[in-house]
């Protein structure tokens, strides 16, 4: 018996219903960009596999109907780290993963930035900068919990590396979730921080500076830096040392943020920062005839050229393997079940267990739904792979951005 074709609707993403994807620019620019531009092999990496996000390009299944013919094609995702579609799912493994640390205490949100005049060596050297930001900042604010006149304890910290301001121009900083006390160093105590404040941002500033100046100065000893590009002006030993001394005369920006809600708030309020990549898609308002335009803040925009859009967007993607979320004190994962559980306890903080009486209902609650037709409501479904095609950088995906739109009759 034959079946009537069938119109089956696209199932909507789980990470929102934007329908301009940044996928849809690079796809567009990718040719003339990789032919024109150099790149690094981590930004034509991303560049390829973000183009193909989605599409046939890269495979998937599809899912028939056998009742009403009704077939959806699903392809599969790029699972890029600089992908804003991809980001969404892990997200939510990394929050449901760190309530296991909590610490149930309040939490300050702080925020460290590098100055302006850094940006061009960043640009040419983004492994030990981001490298000495990390670790400027984390030895600044372990070092503050630790002096007595502030707290004299150990502290939890969580940081996660941002490079972008909202007009996708380049503005490394740290975001960083403090615990708002810390352990006493004989393990016998919470030292509790007040309630709504923890370091003058005027200390953190001017220490923070010190460190990181000084690192610098120890690259440019150990031959670790690279002047080239915009960097070429710092070459010059006289010109170094004339940035150095300008950085240490300046002010460096500082933000802290009033406590937060209950931990479980704190984790989730941080999830929305450790998986965010340049822009999201949803930021995305007009391509036509080659030009972007994007919400910056509020309603204030800005329209570039897809280029320049695309030059932006590369600015972002991190070294190979360089580690975005980094944890330090209570949080560190030599001190996680040594430091960490003792300040747990302190705080009556219940660990999960296994053995808990919901642990079949979770087990339930992890087993993947039953599929069922769009159509019909049947789930007399059967399945098949989809081998991915070649990539050809500029020509359109076999299909709409999955799960696509089509139009199928039975086999």
């Amino acid at each position: 018996m034959s079946v009537a074709p069938q119109i089956c609707a696209a199932q909507p993403s789980r990470g929102g219903s934007a329908t301009l994807h940044v996928a849809d620019i690079l796809r567009d620019v990718a040719p003339k960009f990789l032919a024109t531009r150099s790149v690094t092999s981590q930004q034509a990496a991303a560049l390829r596999a973000i183009s193909r996000c989605r599409t046939a390009e890269l495979g998937g299944r599809a899912e028939q109907c056998l009742d009403c013919g009704c077939t959806i094609y699903l392809y599969n995702s790029c699972r890029n780290r600089h992908c804003p579609r991809c980001q969404w799912a892990a997200q939510e493994r990394w929050i449901e993963a760190r309530q296991k640390r909590l610490l149930d205490t309040h939490h300050f949100h702080i925020v460290l930035t590098l100055p302006s005049e850094l940006r061009p060596l960043a640009l040419s050297n983004p492994r030990p900068i981001y490298k000495l930001l990390f670790r400027a900042a984390s030895r600044t604010l372990l070092q503050l919990g630790r002096d007595p006149q502030w707290l004299g304890a150990d502290l939890g910290v969580t940081m996660v590396l941002h490079t972008w301001a909202r007009n996708l121009m380049l503005h490394p900083h740290v975001h960083c979730l403090v615990t708002g006390g810390g352990l006493s160093f004989d393990r016998t105590e919470w030292v509790p921080a007040p309630s709504n404040f923890i370091f003058p941002v005027h200390v953190v500033g001017a220490l923070f500076r010190g460190k990181f100046v000084a690192g610098l100065r120890g690259l440019r000893a150990a031959k670790q830096l690279r002047f080239k590009g915009a960097a070429a002006v710092y070459a010059a030993a006289s010109d170094f040392k004339a940035l150095t001394d300008k950085l240490e005369a300046t002010k460096w920006i500082v933000y802290s943020k009033a406590p937060m809600g209950g931990p479980h708030h704190v984790i989730n309020y941080l999830g929305r920062y450790t998986h965010r990549v340049a822009i999201s898609n949803h930021r995305l308002l007009d391509y036509t005839n080659g030009r972007v335009t994007l919400r910056t803040r509020g309603d204030a925009t800005v329209t570039l050229s897809a280029e320049e859009f695309t030059r932006r967007f590369l600015l972002h993607v991190l070294p190979k393997g360089f580690m975005k979320i980094r944890h330090y004190g209570l949080f560190a994962s030599a001190n996680v079940n040594t430091k960490g559980e003792a300040a747990r306890q302190l705080l009556n903080a219940t660990a999960p267990s296994g053995d808990s009486p919901t642990s079949d209902v979770s087990s339930k609650a992890d087993e993947a739904p039953v599929r069922r037709c769009p159509v019909c409501g049947s789930s007399n479904i059967i399945t098949r792979a989809l081998s991915p095609l070649p990539w050809r950088a500029g020509q359109p995906a076999h299909g709409a951005r999955g799960p696509p739109l089509l139009l199928v009759g039975a086999p």
